[in-house]
């Protein structure tokens, strides 16, 4: 049986559940003790409201204190499950022993601001303003805003799972309520695993090539879009295994 301290809790982010990690689970579970949840605002029927980031953190906190038995977790996380999961790391580093994050690094560091190029600025501009819009405005017409914007950045979902109220952390980011965030530096082991086929990057070269030359830490491209574990179930799921073993 795993023991307490091979506990990995999974981290979705923007707009998924936590069915996104079904497949990596059913992979893992023979070996590693697996938890996953699904972020508040982000399930069908939950209430439109925004979620500060303390919120969000004390949930996981509470996650991790319930299934980490005290001992330290290794945090799995995609998306905005990142930028969550590294502030918590960052704020909370006893109760983490291991980061895994996908596709999203130190985005909005100035390292990573500077290398992209205008388009790719325009671009993410364009799409978290206007899903911090959808969240904004709420209701049927959110809701279509939300479901065009997915469409367009091809995201592996039906288009009835996606709502506007899972917006919340781009109206945040926007309106300043993300200012304690800050670029992700582990102090703990971490594997970074990114999807090389996008119009832009999360994560700067400067930062992968730091964190692939410290000892226990590993970067690993996939020739794949945004959601890795999607694009490339099995790969994906060996890289990680290999890693945590």
């Amino acid at each position: 049986g795993a023991k307490p301290q091979d506990t990995l809790v999974f981290l979705h982010g923007w707009p998924d559940s936590a069915d996104l990690w079904s497949a990596t689970v059913a992979a893992l579970a023979p070996r590693w003790r697996c938890v996953r949840f699904t972020w508040p605002g982000f399930g069908a029927d939950d209430p439109p409201q925004e979620r500060n980031l303390r919120q969000l953190t004390d949930l996981l906190h509470a996650v991790v204190g319930a299934c980490g038995e005290g001992w330290p977790v290794t945090l799995v996380a995609h998306d905005w499950g990142c930028v969550w999961g590294y502030h918590y790391a960052r704020t909370r580093p006893q109760h983490v022993q291991r980061v895994v994050g996908v596709d999203v690094g130190d985005a909005g560091s100035p390292v990573h601001r500077g290398e992209l190029g205008w388009r790719a600025k325009l671009g993410i501009l364009a799409y978290q303003g206007w899903l911090a819009l959808a969240w904004r405005g709420g209701g049927e017409r959110g809701d279509r805003m939300a479901r065009g914007m997915a469409r367009r950045m091809k995201v592996p979902l039906k288009p009835e799972r996606i709502h506007a109220r899972m917006g919340y952390p781009y109206w945040a980011t926007w309106t300043g309520g993300y200012k304690a965030i800050k670029p992700f530096d582990p102090t703990v082991p971490m594997l970074y695993v990114f999807g090389k086929r996008k119009p832009f990057q999360f994560q700067s070269r400067a930062w992968c090539q730091s964190l692939a030359a410290r000892p226990g830490c590993a970067v690993v491209p996939f020739d794949t879009g945004h959601w890795v574990m999607k694009d490339a179930p099995q790969r994906f799921q060996k890289v990680l295994a290999d890693w945590l073993a």
